[in-house]
């Protein structure tokens, strides 16, 4: 190792210690000096010590490194032990962030310095963000953990025991696949779920919008839909969370489009990119000068709840034959008509199957072509919905707004030449 190079490790060493130190340090700042186990000096030397220590079990054999670990752990827990006695607390946070810094120092001389630098971070980002997690704690209930519990006890055992190859009709049903999606898609869900969730009733319409759409822009546009009818003097606010809640449905689909075909990414991104753009400028609009309450809550089902997954899965098999069926019948045109009907009730099952066909048998251009018509078909959809349930004073501003977004898509997509 050159002498530049060794220098270099030692400083990553020192620099992530210094970083976990700062932030022990500050989260224990009132204590009085001297009260602490390790602050940002000791956890500075932490680090350096770790990469030391690698440096001579280089030198002399890995043993050593394992003595100097063993050693280093039985200082700290005597020092750890006092410290609790003397505080009457119980927490081991500490203790265990400057075992970590110890073996990241290590993997700083010995191996890649980038873990080094990513796990320090990682680390300080996690101690920082305690009052964050434990307020969060507070916020979920029971059942939502017993049924996020449940569906990953089911993938994790289930998954890796179905098998992987198709059945059915034109062997379009691979239980492996279906279930993958399932989880993919409810996982994308539950990310939403869960920012609705623990970001409580008091972020008003503009997040209730994105954080809904991305759960369910369906249940979002209903809801909001009939706040529009009970609050007409709201109506351009509630029509903003509507639009809001659309537009997130399109950077969900290019997302769930590129897990599954990378390649879908330009023909699927550019045109609904811009639909993305257009729409949340839209709503933007929407918003300024309009006034009401700032409270909006949205209530969504856990889309980790079995029942929903299990129904998502029924409709994905189903439109997994219907796309089969379809191309066998038509050829690759075929795949249209159901991205029609298929994206009126929900735009990720047909995105699903058209990403996975446009890996085997359906080119990209056109794999893309029908994700993009599935998502023009769900927003109108929701322009129905924006009508039965708000009536005329939400529909016409949901209609100019998201119509604009498709026009925008429709240019981008006649202009798009792969």
């Amino acid at each position: 190792m050159e002498q530049l190079e060794l220098f270099q490790r030692l400083g990553v060493a020192l620099a992530v210690g210094l970083l976990v130190g700062f932030e022990r340090g500050w989260q224990e700042r009132a204590w009085a000096e001297g009260s602490r186990v390790a602050g940002i000096r000791t956890f500075g030397i932490i680090g350096l010590l770790g990469g030391l220590w690698g440096l001579v079990a280089e030198l002399v054999g890995e043993i050593v490194l394992g003595f100097a670990f063993a050693a280093f752990v039985a200082v700290m827990l005597v020092a750890h032990i006092r410290a609790m006695r003397r505080a009457q607390t119980y927490g081991v946070t500490t203790i265990v962030a400057s075992l970590v810094t110890f073996a990241l120092g290590v993997i700083a001389v010995r191996g890649d310095i980038a873990v080094t630098a990513a796990g320090g971070v990682i680390m300080t980002l996690l101690l920082g963000v305690k009052p964050i997690l434990h307020d969060w704690l507070t916020r979920i209930d029971y059942d939502e953990v017993l049924a996020v519990l449940k569906l990953l006890v089911i993938s994790v055992v289930l998954l890796p025991v179905l098998p992987n190859r198709g059945f059915g009709p034109w062997e379009s049903l691979n239980p492996f696949e279906l279930w993958l999606m399932v989880v993919l898609v409810s996982g994308i869900s539950f990310v939403g779920y869960v920012a609705v969730k623990l970001a409580g009733q008091k972020r008003g319409i503009l997040y209730a919008g994105l954080a809904g759409g991305l759960v369910s822009s369906t249940a979002a546009t209903v809801h909001f839909a009939r706040l529009a009818r009970k609050n007409a003097n709201n109506s351009r606010l509630f029509a903003a969370g509507v639009v809001l809640a659309c537009a997130t449905m399109f950077p969900r689909t290019i997302l769930v489009s590129w897990l599954i075909n990378p390649a879908l990414l330009l023909p699927v991104g550019t045109v609904l990119g811009v639909a993305t753009v257009v729409a949340y400028g839209a709503g933007m609009l929407l918003m300024r000068g309009s006034s009401g309450p700032t409270t909006t809550p949205v209530r969504f089902r856990n889309p980790f709840e079995f029942g929903i997954a299990l129904k998502f899965g029924v409709l994905l098999a189903v439109v997994f034959v219907l796309v089969r069926g379809f191309q066998a019948w038509l050829g690759e045109p075929g795949i249209y008509p159901v991205a029609v009907l298929s994206g009126l009730a929900d735009v990720d099952a047909i995105t699903i199957s058209l990403a996975r066909l446009s890996a085997e048998s359906v080119s990209v251009t056109a794999a893309g072509l029908g994700v993009v018509i599935a998502a023009a078909s769900n927003t109108v959809a929701k322009v129905g919905l924006a009508a039965v349930f708000g009536g005329r004073a939400i529909v016409i501003p949901v209609t100019l707004a998201l119509g604009a977004s498709l026009a925008a898509g429709m240019v981008v997509l006649l202009s798009y030449t792969p």
